[in-house]
């Protein structure tokens, strides 16, 4: 069958900058292609002439992508009726986040437009949580993937083309059926992740628009044993690739592209400290010469791990620390302290390693003393990039259900609701309202504030030769990611 799996466009419609390929469906489709499939890939979010990359001022841009629904000519969707249409698939696939579930909606209808008959399925963090609600608001799909999706997509296919297995047997499978939804019984995630294949980026289209470092994306492991109130990941455990295979998949991607920039994309990449030194020796012991980043926690760090991870070639390390007031950290279930915050900038800073802090802003309860400590504790902790998000109530998290108790969230929204809200402002109940221990103006204030001033810190120079200096392998080997660099930081600031 031919099948046709879509990123939607989301940063890409307002000209920012996004990066790596979509590892998602590209995982799915070198699954479906394994399985004798005619499979395509599209990320319609690749963008060839990106022109900002300023994210906290995201949110000031919204309204233009939701102005790109009613635009008949936007040449981002005349692109996606085009790609449909020419490939004529069997089957379509579509990712869907909550914050670009209006483009994954609006994906559904068009392909339906254009083949009433072609089954549209959906997948992704959204659908896994919101499978419901999904399936009640909006006529143009078909199928609901819920959680890991390889084997529950692939299974769906078989059905698709032949009626075996039954629909009722598939696991992790929404549907509607005599216009009743059903939810099949959710499939348990996989321990061994070595059975599933790494992501054939050859299934791209456009496979050479991507940088070597776009393409350097990897997962070693999926899942977090931590219980934050913002997140959504609620299995409590994690499901890991063996360190040989994790291995062959860098050695192929630096052959195939040139890769020598990688990101390890795991929840919390230290999580299982023996496994990271048995990799890093790995890594040393192979000179393969690569450099790599990972998102970790505070409290999973020490001295001689950073070391070790230096020398195997970590060059940048990712941490949330999310709020400067300890009273909001336990109320998150963060399971962190100020003194493991403290004790990491320390230790990230005799390593020489670049590190980012990931801050947070308007969060149920928060005041506005516990914002300036938030600023006050980024000045204190100094971190070489400091990233300052607001607070936005995603499904499926305890938050979200906090935020109904207050008055702050509602639990469903309708399809008219996700076409003229701002994303920023799905599930809120009142927009003039969205936290309720800070009046509106003044928080509208504040967040403008709090932004800028992180703005400032990242822009000195100080802090961005720092960012180059992390970076001197890769420039050096391939200038042209420096130049794209350069570009990236003048529309930046």
């Amino acid at each position: 069958m031919r099948i046709l799996l879509i990123d939607p466009p989301f940063y890409r419609i307002f000209g920012f900058y996004n990066r790596y390929f979509p590892f998602g469906v590209a995982t799915i489709g070198t699954v479906l292609r394994n399985a004798g499939h005619d499979v395509l890939v599209y990320d319609a979010d690749a963008n060839d002439n990106p022109t900002d990359m300023d994210y906290t001022r995201l949110p000031e841009k919204y309204q233009h992508y939701l102005n790109s629904f009613k635009d008949d000519n936007n040449p981002i969707w005349l692109e996606l009726r085009k790609i449909i249409k020419d490939f004529n698939p069997a089957v379509v696939g579509i990712s869907i986040w909550t914050t670009f579930a209006a483009s994954a909606f609006h994906i559904a209808k068009i392909s339906k437009e254009i083949n009433s008959s072609c089954p549209v399925i959906m997948g992704g963090p959204h659908a896994t949580v919101k499978a419901d609600e999904i399936l009640k608001i909006l006529p143009y799909v078909d199928y609901i993937v819920r959680g890991e999706g390889e084997s529950t997509v692939l299974e769906l296919v078989q059905y698709i083309e032949s009626e075996k297995p039954e629909l009722t047997q598939i696991n992790g499978l929404s549907y509607k059926q005599n216009k009743e939804i059903k939810h099949n019984t959710s499939r348990e995630m996989t321990k061994d992740l070595d059975k599933f294949p790494f992501p054939d980026r050859s299934l791209l289209m456009n496979e050479k628009r991507y940088t070597s470092e776009d393409m350097g994306l990897i997962m070693t492991s999926r899942g977090c044993p931590y219980g934050c109130t913002y997140c959504s990941t609620d299995t409590r455990r994690v499901s890991y690739r063996s360190i040989e295979n994790v291995l062959r998949e860098i050695r192929l991607v630096k052959e195939r592209y040139g890769t020598t920039q990688f990101s390890f994309k795991d929840d919390s990449f230290t999580v299982n400290r023996k496994r990271v030194e048995d990799l890093c020796d790995r890594l040393i012991a192979e000179k393969l010469n690569i450099n790599w980043e990972c998102n970790t926690r505070v409290n999973l760090i020490s001295d001689d791990l950073l070391e070790k991870m230096k020398r195997a070639g970590c060059n940048s390390i990712k941490v949330g620390i999310e709020s400067g007031s300890e009273r909001v950290l336990r109320e998150m279930n963060k399971g962190i302290t100020h003194e493991h915050v403290r004790n990491a900038a320390r230790l990230f800073r005799k390593t020489g390693i670049h590190w980012t802090g990931y801050f947070m802003m308007g969060v149920p309860g928060e005041t506005v003393d516990d914002v300036y400590k938030t600023l006050n504790f980024m000045y204190e902790v100094k971190p070489d990039f400091a990233s300052i998000g607001v607070y936005e109530p995603f499904p499926g998290t305890p938050m979200f259900v906090e935020g109904i108790k207050r008055g702050l969230v509602k639990p469903e929204m309708t399809l008219g609701d996700f076409y003229t809200s701002l994303p920023n402002h799905y599930y809120i109940a009142n927009t003039r309202r969205q936290i309720d221990t800070i009046d509106e103006p003044r928080f509208t204030a504040l967040q403008q504030e709090i932004k800028e001033k992180f703005h400032s810190y990242n822009k000195s120079y100080r802090q961005v030769l720092k960012r180059v200096k992390s970076r001197a392998n890769i420039y050096m080997k391939e200038p042209s990611i420096f130049i794209g660099d350069i570009k990236k930081y003048l529309s930046w600031r």
